[in-house]
């Protein structure tokens, strides 16, 4: 009896934030789903009416959308690539006992903390500008003509952008993950003759398995929706060289003032969404049973 007041309690007082959660995600969805299937653009704001499929047949046919949709999955597979190898490598470095361990890994991690429009102004205006840029310094040192990289290659650029950005999140995730690993373990291989590079192969990356999950999962579900790197730099360009799918739904919404279709991108954007988050969900629980 009283197991079932203490349970009866909990769930009243868990109550009002499940509540106010539920509200904060299903009232904007609900929203954004009855505005999908309506005729409604700002250029017209009193004259809506029901659409039907055809925003989603509009979206769907849009040429960018395609694109977009590579460009998406482009930008998450060589963020996450970046992010886990480099990660990998930034955090056994920073395992190993060095002079100043603790101001390093500040260092290390602060670039997540920049916001991402001041993250892309940075690399745009100091970085990589064709003209006054590092990277053209270091290219006239070595002889060599400057590359203007949001012209030439928009996609590397938006990948480079965000994946140093994301590199301190995985560097200490993983970082975390590699110092619970028993040391007696490694000394055990050690004494038995097992090289370095063999130490990390069948005892360092299985015990990171599961942080690396952790990681892909984490950094794929913020990744889809990556938006600001893209207006600050490339404004979704040249062309739709550099649109992803939550840009293109920007691009609808408030360049073509087409509310409708814009929600009917977004419907198809958490759909799209969730069949990854399905499937990285599987990928985590087949990795946790282990």
């Amino acid at each position: 009896m009283a197991t079932q007041n203490t349970r009866a309690l909990a769930r009243f007082m868990m109550a009002p934030s499940v509540i106010l959660l539920l509200v904060w995600m299903i009232v904007p969805l609900s929203m954004t789903l009855w505005f999908s299937f309506q005729n409604y653009n700002l250029l017209n704001p009193g004259n809506v009416s029901f659409a039907g499929l055809f925003n989603y047949q509009y979206f769907y046919s849009d040429p960018a959308f395609f694109q977009s949709i590579w460009n998406t999955l482009v930008i998450v597979g060589g963020v996450l690539l970046i992010t886990v190898i480099g990660g990998i490598g930034i955090a056994l470095l920073l395992d190993q006992p060095i002079f100043g361990q603790g101001i390093v890994r500040i260092l290390v991690i602060s670039p997540f903390f920049v916001m991402p429009p001041v993250a892309a102004l940075v690399w745009k205006n100091m970085i990589m500008h064709p003209s006054y840029g590092v990277f053209a310094d270091i290219s006239r040192l070595f002889g060599f003509r400057p590359v203007d990289w949001f012209a030439q290659y928009p996609l590397l650029s938006i990948v480079i952008i965000v994946a140093w950005q994301w590199l301190p999140f995985a560097t200490l995730i993983l970082l975390t993950a590699l110092q619970s690993l028993d040391s007696e373990q490694k000394e055990a291989a050690e004494m038995d003759g097992a090289s370095a590079f063999s130490r990390f192969i069948y005892l360092t990356l299985p015990h990171l398995a599961r942080a690396i999950t952790v990681v892909i999962l984490i950094q794929t579900i913020f990744l889809l929706g990556v938006y600001a790197e893209i207006l600050v730099t490339t404004n979704g360009g040249p062309g739709y060289a550099s649109t992803n799918l939550a840009f293109l739904i920007y691009r609808t919404a408030l360049l073509g003032y087409d509310v409708g279709g814009a929600s009917a991108g977004g419907i198809i954007a958490v759909i799209l969404a969730n069949i990854v988050a399905i499937f990285l969900m599987r990928a985590v629980g087949k990795n946790l049973d282990r």
